[in-house]
């Protein structure tokens, strides 16, 4: 079974938007588990625009499955996570005012900001992914920063299968990427804009998924079907 993790990052959107604690950040988290979620993901940004740093100290002691803070790997960021110690880390190359991730590490580029940042996390027993688009040389570089496992951004793909087209085509280059990063020791998450109508064919076409991570299309679906039935859905959509 491929895990969900839920991004609970929209919540905190929408609670911000008011002011107070309607909808509650940590209530959510804690529903998200009970109806069936795997993890919970949060994203925090510098300007705390969506989860704030006392969020994500508030929900380490609540979260009882498998925690993922994700984000660019600051000083700011490393100092949260390593006194937080989540279960993954998943490193992206955001810049402070990107609205959302919408690509993946030139790890070569980057190589020796990720080998220190991911010894650093593995020192503390941190479980490190890096996010990554689907070029497989890339891949590789990635598996040589010493790195669990890579997520790969998947807003192309739900691009191009969104047209219809061509979805065996959409998918081919996720496929690819899966089964080397597998042939060279790496797990394999998977995140962005991965949704209801998509999310059984990537599963069905892509091997060796070990997690998605989903937040945006998730929280709109619960809008019509409640969360409870939206989860059920999505674990439907994995098995």
């Amino acid at each position: 079974m491929i895990n969900l993790s839920v991004n609970v990052n929209k919540i905190a959107t929408l609670r911000n938007a008011r002011g107070g604690n309607m909808p509650d950040v940590l209530q959510v988290a804690m529903d998200c588990e009970r109806f069936g979620a795997d993890g919970i993901t949060v994203h925090p940004r510098p300007d705390e625009r969506h989860i704030r740093r006392s969020d994500v100290l508030a929900l380490r002691p609540l979260v009882r499955t498998e925690f993922n803070i994700e984000g660019y790997p600051s000083e700011q960021f490393m100092e949260l996570v390593l006194s937080v110690r989540p279960t993954q880390a998943t490193l992206v190359p955001d810049a402070p005012n990107a609205l959302t991730s919408s690509a993946g590490w030139n790890v070569q580029d980057n190589m020796e900001l990720l080998c220190g940042i991911v010894d650093r996390l593995k020192e503390a027993g941190i479980r490190t992914s890096i996010f990554v688009g689907t070029d497989l040389e890339n891949i590789r570089a990635a598996a040589r920063t010493g790195t669990d496992r890579i997520e790969l951004y998947t807003g192309p793909f739900a691009e191009d299968f969104e047209t219809g087209y061509d979805p065996e085509g959409a998918v081919a280059p996720f496929a690819a990427a899966a089964a080397t990063a597998h042939s060279v020791g790496l797990g394999v998450n998977a995140g962005h804009d991965l949704n209801l109508k998509n999310l059984k064919f990537f599963q069905q076409h892509v091997p060796h998924l070990a997690e998605v991570s989903i937040g945006h299309a998730l929280v709109c679906d619960a809008l019509y079907l409640g969360l409870e039935a939206t989860i059920r859905a999505y674990k439907d959509c994995l098995k």
